[in-house]
């Protein structure tokens, strides 16, 4: 009897192999997962597509801070508790639509951020908050457009806490901008004067202002 063919029996372990790796396994949540809310259908939290500069961010919610920092009168650091126990919760069904052409229609439970600059009292000068991320990532905005949408930082998605891979503790609904301008595991707000400031994928090339109405790509 003939022996398998050796090059036929390596392709087979690649074909295997590479469907193997090609498989994600689903995402662990505390709690029951809404896929409808107020008659809307909603995405999954495990239709996302992992594309951080760096992977999944695990931070320690007990050591985590939140700093609010430049051009206020009271620069301020939140612990998690202080946050989520001490602040309003407001929940906005919104779409995120990422560059590379996916989009996800999640409910966001997250807490205003013009609560949180009343805390800290802008200064006259402040017209840009630049946001950081605890892999490095930042990324910018008007200072009107955070206010005026009231724009929230995600603390749940679809009635659980963001996981890790999503952005836990807090993730930035960035309503009405391309998905690289929602940044995940935010760490500082930093009130500026600076509207010329330019985040991680802005330097790259990415238009400033993330409008999904205008091409990512741009000033």
């Amino acid at each position: 009897m003939k022996k398998p063919y050796p090059t036929l029996v390596i392709i087979l372990l690649i074909l295997i192999l590479g469907s193997l790796a090609g498989c994600t396994q689903p995402i662990k949540i505390n709690g029951t997962e809404l896929r409808t809310y107020q008659g809307q259908s909603l995405n999954s939290i495990n239709d996302f597509r992992e594309n951080s500069i760096k992977g999944p961010q695990y931070i320690n919610q007990t050591t985590y801070r939140l700093h609010i920092t430049g051009l206020v009168q009271n620069p301020t650091t939140y612990t998690y508790v202080d946050l989520i126990q001490n602040h309003q919760s407001y929940k906005k069904v919104l779409t995120l639509n990422c560059v590379e052409g996916w989009s996800v229609k999640i409910l966001w439970e997250g807490i205003q951020i013009k609560d949180l600059l009343n805390e800290t009292q802008l200064l006259p000068t402040a017209n840009t908050l630049i946001f950081t991320a605890a892999d490095g990532y930042t990324t910018s905005f008007p200072l009107d457009y955070i206010i005026n949408q009231s724009i929230i930082l995600a603390f749940k998605m679809n009635n659980v806490t963001i996981p890790a891979e999503r952005g836990f503790p807090f993730e930035l609904a960035a309503e009405g901008k391309w998905g690289y301008k929602w940044i995940k595991w935010v760490t500082t707000i930093d009130v500026t004067n600076d509207p010329s400031y330019r985040g991680y994928w802005e330097s790259r090339g990415y238009s400033n202002t993330g409008n999904l109405n205008q091409s990512f790509s741009g000033p």
